[in-house]
């Protein structure tokens, strides 16, 4: 019978101090890297006494030493976990086989199934989803002059930085190939999740990287788990993943792993609450580099991508290309017709129709990510056509962002910025458009806007903050607002721009319209008639008259500059108006 226990010899004691003494650690360190919830299994080795098998052999591991010539009469029927890691082909085939027939309904009902916002019942995954393409450059990482993105075209706004034409572009599938550790990174609603579990079903159906065990795992999850226990430990809850699939054997994953046979899919590093990211973090590093054989897939945000993953490439997911928006709306409009597939494709393509024409290319800019694309389908899937009000629009996709995305996963964030409530975030956003918008810069540099949130924070206490403590917030605040919300976007290194020229066009208008007093409602509106002249303005006309409860008011400031502009043209040649 095989021992569940081994212990050191004496003489293996002695090799195993040297070896701990030249790895300069404490004994607390070997416990962590063991992943003991204490040391004493630790003290336990070194002093003689038995410790339950895979413990010792891990220790073993771990001080590069061989177990075998460690331990008091190592039993010669059992095999340790070196000598697992290279089975014959042929069995380590029949296993994956075994192991993936084994896990196929729970990854099948874990991966396979979407529950879109605001729809009643599910959809399959396949049912819906499009291939997406990835960036191999990260925009947000280049050094760019802010006089090189000042006189850009507001419709090339948006995908500046993020997929134009010539930016090469290569399938999420292909670079899952290409890279064995990669870091998918995005903005919120790109798809990073759903591409994950894209990966998952497409291993699991043996139409992408067969010979490999897919295994998903949302961080969240893990690192809650992991908190209750006190121990981050990716092998230990990969292990409880297998037992719900009625795999028993401990020794199975680490067979797989240390033959290289495992697709791991870690979704949302930046749902990872802030007191659990470094152990979390550290727990990824040091199975990548364990089991480094293996093909290891992460999702973030790219806000979030100062969690950096040593070995892992950074790629970027790309808006949707026109090909894959009229796709994505063939899919969705044939999943959720309300009478048969025939008519689901008919009003796709009165969608596509219609979101071409030039009068809704500002929704045209909007729906290039999924998350979007599908609201835009829903609210045209109710009336057939899109909103007149196009306040209403950004309205929905601005509650989204704020929070109903990430309240609808159930994903709870640390909330860094002074406790803001709701509308204290929107006036602070409000503020920052407007002022930008009124100098005529879509892009702005980070210290413009960390100084627009720190006169904002200082205007909302009586007592004063030091300059350095205001500093911290004001920078803690910007990078919540891009990580959390997604509304601002750092473009190129130290440059930031709203996410989207629509939602710094609506949150001016909003800034006009919510002036706090009459007199200062006045200025506002003379404020902004002062560019009827200017087609940069039209938009916020627009957004501005639509907001107000009655837009007799602007009407009439308008027709009186109309009148002074036309007045003062007849002066210059001399006539007068009525001439």
């Amino acid at each position: 019978m095989v021992k569940r226990s081994l212990q050191a010899s004496l003489t293996g004691i002695q090799e195993a101090k040297r070896a701990f003494a030249r790895k300069g650690w404490t004994q607390d360190n070997l416990a962590a890297e063991v992943n003991l919830k204490t040391r004493q299994p630790i003290w336990r080795f070194f002093s003689g006494r038995p410790v339950e098998r895979h413990t010792f052999i891990e220790i073993c591991l771990i001080l590069e030493l061989n177990w075998r010539e460690i331990a008091t009469n190592p039993p010669a029927e059992f095999l340790g976990l070196e000598e697992y890691t290279q089975p014959s082909v042929l069995d380590i085939d029949t296993l994956v086989q075994q192991v993936r027939s084994q896990r196929f309904d729970k990854i099948q009902d874990q991966c396979g199934i979407l529950q879109l916002l605001d729809i009643s019942r599910p959809v399959a995954i396949d049912d819906i989803y499009i291939n997406v393409n990835i960036l191999e450059s990260i925009a947000s990482l280049q050094y760019l002059e802010i006089t090189d993105l000042q006189n850009l075209d507001p419709k090339e706004f948006d995908r500046f930085g993020l997929g134009e034409a010539d930016q090469k572009q290569i399938p999420g599938t292909q670079a899952v190939e290409t890279y064995s550790k990669l870091r998918v990174l995005g903005k919120p609603g790109v798809g990073k999740t759903t591409f994950l579990q894209h990966l998952a079903i497409q291993c699991n159906q043996s139409t992408f990287v067969a010979n490999q065990v897919p295994i998903f795992i949302t961080l969240r999850n893990f690192a809650e788990e992991s908190k209750i226990t006190s121990e981050f430990s990716l092998l230990k809850y990969i292990r409880q993943e297998f037992l719900t699939s009625g795999i028993f054997d401990p020794s199975v994953i680490e067979i797989l792993l240390n033959a290289g046979r495992v697709l791991l899919l870690l979704d949302g590093m930046d749902e990872v609450l802030n007191q659990q990211s470094n152990a979390v973090l550290s727990e990824i590093r040091r199975f990548s580099e364990k089991y480094h054989k293996n093909r290891l897939v992460s999702s973030c945000r790219t806000a979030s991508q100062k969690l950096r993953l040593r070995g892992f490439t950074d790629v970027e997911i790309a808006p949707f290309t026109s090909d894959q928006i009229r796709a994505f709306a063939q899919k969705w409009f044939v999943a959720f017709s309300k009478t048969n597939i025939q008519d689901g494709q008919a009003q796709s393509v009165q969608f596509i129709q219609k979101l071409d024409l030039a009068k809704n290319w500002q929704f045209r800019q909007l729906v290039v990510t999924p998350l979007f694309l599908h609201l835009g389908c829903w609210v045209f899937h109710d009336q057939e056509k899109f909103p007149t009000k196009r306040t209403d629009f950004y309205k929905q996709g601005l509650d989204l962002l704020l929070g109903k995305w990430d309240e609808a996963r159930g994903i709870e964030r640390d909330e860094v910025y002074r406790g803001f409530l709701l509308p204290q975030k929107l006036k602070l956003l409000s503020q920052i458009a407007a002022a930008t918008f009124e100098q005529g810069h879509y892009f702005f540099e980070q210290r413009v806007v960390e100084q627009y949130i720190s006169d904002y924070i200082q205007n909302l206490t009586n007592e004063p903050i030091d300059a350095e403590s205001l500093q911290i917030e004001s920078e803690a605040a910007l990078r919540a607002i891009e990580a959390q919300h997604g509304l601002l976007a750092e473009r190129a290194r130290g440059i930031f721009s709203f996410s989207y020229l629509a939602f710094q066009e609506y949150f001016t208008a909003r800034k006009i319209v919510a002036s706090y007093n009459l007199e200062a409602f006045g200025q506002a509106l003379s404020g902004l008639v002062s560019h009827i002249t200017d087609p940069h303005w039209r938009e916020i006309f627009l957004l501005t008259a639509t907001m107000l409860r009655s837009a007799d008011s602007l009407v009439q400031l308008m027709k009186q500059q109309i009148d002074t502009l036309v007045a003062q043209g007849a002066s210059c040649f001399g006539g007068s108006p009525s001439d």
